[in-house]
């Protein structure tokens, strides 16, 4: 319990709110993405500009409480809140600055990849980041970050530049190469554990408009066109992203009735290339098998990172599992096909996304994030809006995850990790662990960020 008098001085001191159990924004403040996350944290400081991250990670520090950091609030295992705790809300940090002399785009970490776009679009330009536009870009890009660009410019952490951060004793450091570079090479994939980063450099890459969109295929192609994207994907000149995927489609306008409801295999193009180029490549896919639905074409690059979002809404109820392969064998073909077409509601399904082209230039040691060697990262999700569900979804994601590890290359990738354990954890990191132990102890030797998918420091 705190004290009134310490909570009200640590409320003068802050230009945000200090949300507090009993407010009337309380319940709006706690919410997430995942409906299934239901935490109550003691205070939610939603702060405006480095000197409220400073006394935030102060006051918990010197008040003992665990610290939760959101940014977006996208979190699957709800890790960017904390029952009886201080939730960092950086939230209210919105500002983007782009700079088209020099390429790149600084942004504050309450902002969410769809502000980001938005704001560089104007100038022609993008950053690598993920498939549905209200993620926020802190989590998404300290996991490492991969979505509709990842084969043409890298992950979102090959595009990072520098990063401001408040460290656990309420200093305030720049990362990069040249400053804190052991501490900007662990940000590159080592989450929230080693201070509250606010702001981040991005460099901008050329994309305007693309030709992409989703294709599905009725089940009974599906396993041809996923063996063919599988062998097509890994050798398909850079400027190609294709993720492919296994949907229920849902019952809304933007399908057609007469395909509702039905289990469809999906891919999700994204080229950069001509559009002439761009129709060369979607073409063999058309051939192999006639898509059901085709949504295929020219599209601005904004529209096409939030092409998803009105299937994904906030709030419904949430399960992640997620591996990364380096092949895709016949056998792990066939166990998807089975293991989706039992898929428990109509958003549950899985995504296979390729992770090669240019995010195989660094090298596994190059940054935290250790998968340079890999070719697909897969999620499987269980989604339904209903919170009876929540068994019947998380059993079949476990399930089908299961089913699907003994063919992967082993690992995890923090983005799309439940509370999982530390094994998990460590395995995330591979050989790059050890280090990032050593960094922990240096920039957080007591661990006061480890409401997270947590690296302890060396002992």
């Amino acid at each position: 319990m705190l004290a009134n008098e310490t909570v009200q001085q640590f409320k003068a001191s802050l230009r945000g709110a200090l949300v507090q159990p009993g407010d009337p924004i309380y319940d709006a403040a706690r919410t997430i993405y995942n409906g299934m996350i239901d935490k109550r944290p003691a205070l939610i400081a939603q702060c405006r500009d480095a000197a409220d991250v400073i006394s935030a990670v102060n006051f918990a520090r010197q008040q003992k409480l665990d610290i939760a950091i959101r940014s977006g609030g996208h979190h699957g295992a709800g890790l960017c809140l904390v029952d009886n705790g201080l939730v960092i809300d950086l939230s209210p940090m919105k500002g983007i600055r782009v700079d088209p002399q020099a390429k790149t785009v600084r942004v504050q970490a309450g902002c969410t990849w769809g502000d980001v776009d938005h704001a560089t679009h104007a100038f022609g330009m993008a950053t690598p980041s993920g498939i549905v536009s209200t993620t926020g870009v802190g989590g998404l890009t300290l996991g490492g970050g991969f979505g509709n660009l990842t084969r043409t410019y890298g992950l979102t952490i090959d595009n990072l530049l520098e990063a401001d951060v408040v460290l656990a004793d309420g200093t305030f450091v720049t990362a990069n190469e040249k400053m804190n570079p052991d501490l900007f090479w662990a940000l590159r994939g080592g989450g929230g554990n080693f201070g509250v980063v606010i702001s981040f450099l991005f460099r901008l890459q050329p994309v305007n408009t693309i030709y992409g969109g989703p294709m599905f295929w009725e089940l009974k192609d599906a396993g041809k066109v996923m063996r063919y994207w599988r062998d097509f994907i890994t050798e398909a000149p850079e400027h190609i992203n294709a993720y492919f995927g296994y949907h229920t489609i849902a019952p809304v306008d933007m399908f057609p009735k007469e395909h509702h409801l039905k289990r469809m295999g999906m891919m999700m193009w994204c080229i950069t290339g001509d559009s002439s180029q761009a129709e060369a490549a979607v073409r063999p896919f058309r051939s192999l098998a006639t898509p059901a639905i085709d949504f295929v074409g020219p599209l601005p690059f904004p529209a096409m990172q939030g092409i998803l979002d009105g299937l994904m809404p906030s709030g419904m109820q949430w399960y992640w599992n997620a591996d990364f392969f380096t092949r895709l064998t016949d056998e792990a073909i066939e166990i998807h096909l089975k293991h989706f077409d039992q898929s428990p509601t109509v958003l549950s399904g899985m995504h296979l996304y390729p992770v090669n082209g240019a995010a195989h230039r660094p090298g596994r040691n190059d940054t935290a994030w250790n998968y340079r060697d890999v070719n697909f990262a897969q999620v499987i999700v269980g989604v339904d809006t209903d919170p009876a569900n929540k068994e019947k979804i998380t059993t079949w994601s476990k399930a089908y995850w299961q089913a699907m590890h003994s063919h992967s290359a082993g690992g995890a990738y923090i983005n799309m990790m439940m509370d999982e354990g530390q094994e998990r954890v460590q395995a995330a990191y591979r050989d790059n662990y050890p280090r990032l132990l050593e960094i922990k102890k240096k920039y957080d030797p007591l661990n006061l960020f480890h409401v997270n998918q947590n690296i302890k420091p060396a002992g």
